[in-house]
């Protein structure tokens, strides 16, 4: 019971905290950027990763395995790798653009989690017998660690195509500096811009977003990469064979599949940076449909994460 009543508590607590750096975010973007508000919402997604932490660290004591066995769980952790890509990008570069993506992020899947959807699996129950192994930590965790990447990095490039294909989309900025690998600075004042400076910010912010969904997609295609190869070898031992047809195989290889053409694509320099962009948005919709689709229907030997639509 005390710990049911302490995981409650850090749900909501976490929960409440993203709620309130999505707001200090908006004034962020209708307000010229202040300093406090920015330090104070790294300061809440580092409490908010403490948060989920203590939430599967006491999971996992009163249900006495890796809380990974179902949807709910699964979700939970997700939110915890959105958390972790937001700190280690942000102790990398002190300037986190990806905020604006890991935060709204967190608070989805933290909603969705905690939604009436999902009531009938928010308690923990003895794992099935395809669960008990120890291939659960190293297979699903190497999975929702890659899905959250791979999510980060597709969103990354989604921006990409909206500033290339809206020609007429506004960027506004006072006093904006880009940091060249030289280290130089270019500063650039809005009010003395002239047509050809838009551009070349434009172009820049292209290639900052090219960057960074690059790294992050590459990252999240290795963690992918591990996950899926785990997972043959813990199907071997627990169903003697390493590939069984599953739909959740089945779309986790396409998954894959995409995310290796996208990595082609991206290398070669003949092609602008939207068509590698367009291969992640494809990427970006496979993950939603291998992450849920089984869940939704129910289907196939991992059908263990499904759960039931609940009415009141």
């Amino acid at each position: 019971m005390i710990f049911l009543t302490l995981e409650h508590i850090l749900t909501h607590i976490s929960f409440s905290i993203v709620s309130i750096l999505i707001l200090i975010h908006l004034i962020t973007l209708l307000i010229d950027e202040i300093v406090k508000l920015y330090d104070s919402s790294e300061k809440g997604m580092i409490a908010t990763f403490f948060c989920i932490t203590g939430l599967l660290v006491t999971r996992w004591v009163y249900s006495k395995h890796f809380p990974l066995s179902n949807l709910y769980e699964s979700l939970i952790f997700l939110s915890w790798s959105f958390c972790i890509i937001h700190i280690v990008s942000y102790c990398k570069k002190k300037k986190n653009y990806l905020s604006v993506i890991t935060t709204p992020s967190v608070i989805f899947t933290q909603a969705f989690a905690t939604s009436g959807f999902l009531t009938q699996i928010h308690q923990s129950e003895l794992l099935v017998p395809a669960l008990q192994s120890e291939w659960l930590i190293m297979h699903v965790s190497m999975m929702v660690l890659g899905y959250a990447a791979l999510l980060c990095g597709s969103l990354l490039s989604v921006s990409l195509l909206v500033i290339t294909f809206r020609k007429n989309i506004t960027i506004f900025y006072e006093s904006i500096y880009f940091i060249n690998e030289s280290n130089e600075r270019s500063y650039f004042f809005g009010n003395t811009s002239s047509f050809s400076t838009k551009n070349y910010y434009r172009s820049q912010l292209i290639q900052q977003l090219d960057y960074w969904s690059y790294r992050i997609l590459s990252l999240g295609f290795i963690l992918l990469t591990i996950g899926i190869l785990s997972g043959a070898v813990w199907a071997n031992e627990a169903w003697g064979s390493y590939w069984n047809w599953d739909p959740k195989e089945i779309w986790a290889f396409i998954t894959w599949t995409v995310f290796a053409i996208y990595l082609h694509t991206r290398t070669n320099k003949n092609l602008p940076p939207a068509n590698s962009a367009i291969v992640a948005f494809l990427g970006f919709l496979l993950i939603w449909i291998c992450y849920f689709g089984v869940n939704i229907l129910g289907i196939g030997l991992h059908s263990y994460g499904s759960f039931l639509v609940t009415s009141n």
